[in-house]
């Protein structure tokens, strides 16, 4: 049985770097490298749970395409649980281009495909119910399931004694509070980046913002603050956390790997800087690879990374 499930947007990336400009029109540009990999925050997360040695389910939906057993196989070999991954067999799988500059920075064009039909009726709710942790990862690219049918399995799962988090993508319909607030109430654990925070709340302040969650009924609101580490918040602890300086390759997927440390942090039992400083790490050793989950590391491996760091205490 999993301890972890990420339901979520599963995503097939096709990335290449350096990309500082566009080419002109219809003329031909050329990159140092060009690769494939598995996206979306349940596959990500999924993944660098798993490495973090998390027994972890995925659940979502593929096409029946190349790209979709690319996806599957992937995450079977990285040794997450995919038997709840459905194939829609009338749309393609998500996929992604990501244009990665010098600096690391990324850029995205996203076809939804078919993480727009994933529907409640569709979910092995006894899987979900029977975890100790369920990760909504990707909210706001769900279409069929963003909004009040994510509020129903969040509450289910929040009743049976399962801890909730949910984690968002940026909404480029602009749609924000009127699809995430059905869900807060029944979010133990919020984790939006900084830019997707403020959209929802309408506060350019970390502090404001996080306030509005927690009135909203969330438990504890983590802003992701990219290289300035995290803010987090409950209604008894603030907390301002430091990123870790690495040399950044590759920012894909560092959010992701992020919401992992933090999940895997709450199962070990421990307080909520030590949950900040392992998932900041988490987060900071992504981007040292090239793809969303290269870069991260084992356990063990980011507790030594948090001792060379000066964290010694937190190992």
């Amino acid at each position: 049985m999993s301890d972890v499930v990420c339901l979520g947007i599963l995503v097939a990336d096709v990335w290449g770097k350096p990309v500082n400009e566009w080419p002109e029109r219809g003329r031909l540009s050329l990159v140092d490298e060009m690769g494939m990999g598995v996206g979306g925050c349940a596959a990500n997360s999924g993944i660098s749970l798993t490495k973090l040695g998390v027994a972890t389910s995925v659940m979502g939906k593929v096409g029946d395409d190349g790209f979709g057993r690319f996806v599957t196989g992937q995450l079977q070999a990285e040794g997450v649980d995919v038997s709840r991954v459905r194939v829609d067999e009338t749309t393609g799988t998500s996929a992604t281009m990501v244009m990665i500059d010098d600096a690391g920075e990324r850029s995205f064009i996203h076809a939804i495909g078919a993480n727009a039909t994933v529907r409640p009726d569709e979910l092995d709710m006894d899987l979900i119910t029977s975890a100790k942790v369920f990760d909504f990862a990707g909210a706001l690219v769900m279409p069929g399931f963003d909004g009040e049918p994510a509020a129903s399995v969040l509450e289910a799962a929040q009743q049976a004694g399962v801890t909730t988090c949910m984690d968002t993508v940026w909404d480029a319909t602009g749609r924000w509070m009127e699809l995430i607030a059905p869900c807060l109430p029944h979010c133990d654990i919020f984790l939006p980046s900084y830019a997707e925070a403020v959209e929802i709340t309408g506060e350019t302040e970390p502090e404001k913002a996080a306030g509005v969650l927690l009135d909203a009924g969330v438990k504890t609101a983590g802003l992701k603050l990219g290289a300035e580490g995290c803010y987090l918040r409950t209604a008894d602890e603030e907390l301002c956390l430091p990123a870790y300086e690495v040399e950044v390759v590759d920012g894909t997927g560092s959010g992701d790997a992020f919401v992992a440390g933090f999940i895997r942090g709450l199962l070990a039992g421990w307080d909520l800087e030590r949950v900040g400083r392992f998932a900041n790490a988490v987060g900071a050793l992504c981007v040292t690879g090239v793809g969303t989950t290269a870069g991260v590391r084992g356990f063990e491996q980011t507790s030594e990374f948090l001792v060379e760091k000066g964290d010694s205490h937190l190992r």
